[in-house]
């Protein structure tokens, strides 16, 4: 009995799961370059980094490989760990400037 994960991989082809990786990847990247919102930045980031897990799990589950699936399970958690820390500065930096916009981070020089 096959698990569920290669049955769907089998149904749907892997220029899709490429095709929406891409799509994923393209929208953080111009959600970095565009926007001035440290928070929206941040998001934009995460949602790279979840295009490319996501891309390598869908490979990985068409190459019926499980090696690629552990290190997208600790990508994971490497990103909670990004995102909590994240987060913190996110905050240390509202406290001391009083705004979440990039362009007022120059006043942290000295």
């Amino acid at each position: 009995m096959e698990n569920g994960i290669s049955t769907i991989t089998q149904i749907i082809p892997p220029n899709f799961y490429l095709i929406l990786s891409s799509l994923l990847f393209c929208i953080g990247i111009i959600g970095v370059l565009i926007r001035r919102n440290i928070i929206v930045v941040f998001m934009s980031i995460e949602l790279m980094l979840n295009a490319s897990n996501l891309l390598m799990v869908a490979f990985s589950s068409y190459r019926s490989d499980g090696a690629a699936q552990v290190f997208v399970f600790f990508s994971m958690v490497v990103a909670a760990a990004e995102v909590a820390v994240g987060l913190a500065i996110i905050v240390m930096i509202y406290r001391n400037i009083h705004s979440i916009d990039i362009k007022e981070l120059s006043k942290l020089k000295w």
